[in-house]
């Protein structure tokens, strides 16, 4: 191999550079870097002669004067956006409880350091998120602007203008070419959502549908796909957990399973769609209550549904609701019998997703595993249940950095659910009491009973997924109880401590 000549204008002057075979991707950015002499929070991007926005790394290809690249700073200064009010206000009780205990005990107690250090950890997180330049996904100045109009306002902006952000941001994004390095990375559990705003998920969606050639099977026209997907969006509460994001990584995840086990040669397309179909709009308008309280407190849903899997049927009513507008209606251009066929599908993955019903559909799968056969119509229904629900509660086959987060905003809504319990007199869960229930003992019960029988079976029909989710799982559960093995002695240890301090004082 020889050295790659790349020619480029930065700052209105022609730079060239030259890449050695074996220089890495770390090199190659420090060489436009330099060019652009940009600081170390700056971001930049690299478009080619017709437009198109290109990786920044050993791939690019060599070109000439006349096909000059061009290097663009397109944003800086992440730091900039500042903490979130409840990050301070987190930060703020931290102080107040760090000084409580040492004033009374001299030192500060070991959960009071963790807390300290995740607060830390948090903050730098947020601190650090970069938006990746070879998508060409950055902050806008508009939005600077919007941002400081929002701070300075006495009127917050709406939720409805807040929609429209997104759908322009969303709409100015989708022309721009995603990389192979991005579309394989999403097609594997790893994936780190946590670094993409709301309008760059709807991009990867987008992606995702059109990847698996749903748009010419279909015959979707790009934008009635990319009304229905923005409408989705729209449609999802801003809550702890049940909200878009949530959303975005279980279509993300289901899609990952699709191509780990080759499911586009086993099964339809049409059965393809609903299964992305199912996981995109699995938690349409969840109030961040379930089933549970519906039913107690007797609410609108619970009697519309006459108590049975009533936030699962809502999901389902709420897309089809979407669907029902003709600018939306993906499903438009097909036969009466696809869409019979599709409009099923979605049913019932969607009420799977009931973990009422988790044992019943897990027996039944368990069943029929050892004679699955794919050109068998029943067991292909079971399987897409099976799916559905593997995607649906597979935060913890994701790396601990992704998964973690996704547990403390789980809590939240439950311990937000609790409360609100408590305050009405209902019966109150003792996984979801902030009293009772802590994150390591959330975790292992769920892990041990749910999760690995769940994912167990699916690696038998698939034993490629063994590496993919099931060790991942196998491993948080490892950690989980190490961490509720550590916070019961530590507790046996206070009391030990209580008990010896007390009995010193009636001597």
């Amino acid at each position: 191999m020889t050295t790659k000549i790349i020619h480029f204008t930065v700052n209105g002057a022609q730079e060239t550079a030259e890449l050695e075979p074996d220089c890495s991707a770390a090199d190659v950015k420090d060489v436009f870097w330099a060019a652009a002499e940009a600081e170390p929070d700056h971001i930049l991007k690299l478009y080619s002669v017709d437009g198109v926005v290109l990786n920044i790394s050993p791939l690019l290809e060599a070109n000439s004067r006349d096909s000059s690249y061009r290097l663009e700073v397109v944003a800086s200064d992440p730091k900039s956006v500042g903490m979130p009010n409840e990050l301070e206000a987190m930060e703020h009780r931290l102080q107040q409880l760090e000084g409580r205990v040492l004033g009374e005990a001299g030192q500060p107690r070991g959960a009071v350091c963790d807390l300290t250090s995740q607060v830390e950890s948090f903050k730098k997180k947020l601190e650090s998120v970069k938006h990746l330049s070879w998508m060409g996904l950055f902050k806008e100045d508009g939005d600077h602007q919007l941002e400081a109009s929002r701070k300075t306002s006495s009127s917050p902006m709406s939720a409805q203008q807040e929609h429209q952000q997104v759908r322009r941001k969303f709409l100015n994004m989708s022309s721009l070419q995603v990389t192979e390095e991005v579309r394989e990375h999403l097609k594997t559990p790893t994936f780190d959502n946590w670094q993409w705003e709301e309008a760059e998920m709807l991009v990867l969606l987008q992606v995702i549908f059109t990847d698996l050639d749903f748009l010419t099977a279909f015959h979707i026209r790009l934008d009635v796909l990319q009304n229905f997907l923005f409408q989705v969006f729209c449609h999802y509460n801003n809550i702890p957990f049940h909200n878009f994001r949530h959303c975005f990584c279980v279509t993300q995840m289901m899609y990952g399973l699709i191509w780990l086990t080759d499911l586009k040669s086993k099964v339809s397309r049409m059965d393809l769609l609903v299964m992305l179909t199912s996981a995109l709009c699995h938690d349409l308008d969840h109030p961040g209550y379930n089933n549970v309280f519906q039913i107690n407190a007797q609410t609108d849903l619970a009697l519309r549904y006459n108590d049975i899997s009533p936030l699962e049927n809502h999901h389902c009513a709420v897309a089809f609701g979407i669907m029902a507008q003709p600018e939306c209606n993906i499903l438009k251009n097909l036969s009466s019998d696809q869409y019979k066929h599709i409009r099923g599908g979605m049913i019932r993955c969607i009420l799977a997703t009931d973990m009422a019903r988790h044992n019943e559909i897990l027996h039944k799968f368990k069943s029929i595993q050892p004679v699955f056969n794919f050109t068998n119509r029943e067991h292909k229904e079971v399987l897409m249940k099976i799916m559905m629900k593997v995607s649906d509660i597979s935060n913890e086959a994701r790396p601990m950095a992704v998964a973690e987060p996704w547990l403390d905003c789980l809590l939240q809504e439950f311990f937000n659910q609790s409360d609100t319990e408590k305050l009405k007199g209902l019966p109150v869960a003792s996984f979801m009491d902030r009293d009772k229930v802590s994150k390591p003992s959330s975790q292992t019960g769920f892990i041990r009973f749910v999760l690995l029988p769940l994912f167990t079976e699916i690696t038998k029909l698939f034993p490629c997924l063994e590496e993919h989710i099931l060790e991942p799982v196998r491993r948080a559960l490892d950690f989980y109880s190490d961490l509720e093995r550590a916070s019961k002695q530590e507790e046996e240890e206070g009391r030990s401590s209580s008990a010896g301090a007390a009995g010193a004082a009636l001597l």
